[in-house]
């Protein structure tokens, strides 16, 4: 960068997810837009180079598979619909694979529902799988699993489940690849005088307001789920792009300074997270600590059964409880990792211990330090 030069939008961005739109992706016939893919992909190995975590949620599965299938653009039945994702999802998870592996990079598919980001238990799930694929340096590439779907299939969702997919990860960057370049005051289809908003940091009635219906064609998220989509993102201390799809390198159009929608957040995705486990959710139950646990979670560290002295109630993984000292004092609240049963039958051994003694390997700490929110009195 130049002395004095303005930093790009993803200068400080540690984790982002980019959420491309089945228009972008596929085109009339069903075929997927491979030059377009190579785009993006040589985006995102722009991005990884700077040690940048990327997640990647795709559209495309059904507007791929119908065509596989013969149905072409006509209306389609839900088991229909379900035929197509399952045939369009190995289409898709192929190109997206080949693409990665051309620039030396790991794809892995991830198949996911609202309910896997939403359902504590299947949240801490997917958490840690996404968690453990960034780690090991891969790209995951997650779609909603239509296949399976017991509900008809409900078109847009993909906005909010990126959303829901940047805040169980943490992501402080969520971009929405789309065939417009943001939010205007007005369809600007439709209405000329329609005004392009740069910034919104506060999502008014007036901003709400804005949102137009689906244009036709394969997308059909529309401003209204993107807006959704942005409500989730602020509210997980994410900030948000509504971005055009159309350049042949998207992300590096937006970091170049192409024109689109940024959503401010009030905090980080980590305070957000610790609010939400500190004030929204209910405990389930209660651990109790010894002092040299309580010393470390003061110093940011996780729960490890190590420190468990005593367990209260009755409680599942994935459910949040409290972390209370000896005289009784909430110290903290968390997600558990483990249910009330084995912790009861680990709570003062050693994390290395925890295999011999369940018959199997879950996680070293009880609670996490990234599901953990201590107390405003400690």
């Amino acid at each position: 960068m130049n002395a004095g030069a303005k930093p790009g939008p993803f200068a400080a961005t540690k984790r982002l997810v980019v959420k491309t739109g089945s228009a972008l992706l596929v085109d009339d016939a069903g075929g997927i837009r491979s030059g377009w893919l190579d785009g993006i992909a040589d985006d995102i190995a722009m991005l990884k180079k700077r040690g940048i975590d990327v997640l990647v949620v795709t559209s495309g599965a059904v507007a791929v598979g119908r065509w596989k299938l013969g149905y072409g653009k006509r209306a389609l039945k839900i088991e229909e619909k379900q035929a197509a994702a399952a045939t369009g999802q190995v289409w898709l998870a192929h190109a997206w694979v080949g693409a990665l592996a051309a620039r030396g990079l790991v794809g892995a598919q991830v198949l996911l529902t609202p309910e896997d980001t939403e359902a504590r238990r299947r949240h801490l799930n997917a958490r840690a799988t996404v968690a453990t694929l960034l780690e090991a340096g891969a790209v995951p590439v997650i779609n909603e699993n239509d296949t399976t779907a017991t509900e008809e299939i409900r078109f847009g969702d993909n906005d909010r489940l990126a959303a829901r997919v940047a805040q169980m990860a943490s992501a402080d960057t969520l971009v929405l690849l789309s065939d417009i370049d943001g939010l205007y005051t007005a369809d600007p289809h439709s209405d000329p005088s329609a005004r392009h908003l740069a910034e919104v940091k506060e999502l008014s009635p007036e901003i709400l307001a804005m949102a137009g219906e689906a244009r036709p064609g394969y997308s059909s998220g529309g401003m209204v789920t993107k807006l959704g989509a942005a409500r989730i993102a602020l509210a997980a201390g994410c900030r948000m792009a509504i971005a055009s799809g159309k350049p042949e390198r998207p992300l590096g159009a937006v970091e170049a300074g192409a024109r689109c929608t940024w959503f401010v957040p009030q905090g980080s995705p980590a305070s957000a997270r610790k609010r939400w486990i500190a004030g929204t959710v209910e405990p389930a139950g209660a651990v109790v600590i010894d002092d040299g646990a309580r010393k470390a979670l003061g110093q940011g560290r996780s729960l490890l059964p190590a420190g468990i002295v005593a367990v209260e109630g009755s409680f599942e993984r994935g459910d949040a409880i409290r972390v209370r000292d000896r005289e009784g004092r909430e110290i903290a609240r968390g997600l558990s990792a483990y249910g009330a049963a084995d912790i009861q039958r680990i709570m003062g051994r050693r994390s290395s211990e925890i295999e011999e003694i369940l018959g199997y390997r879950g996680r070293d700490e009880i609670i996490h330090r990234d599901d953990l929110a201590m107390a405003n009195a400690t």
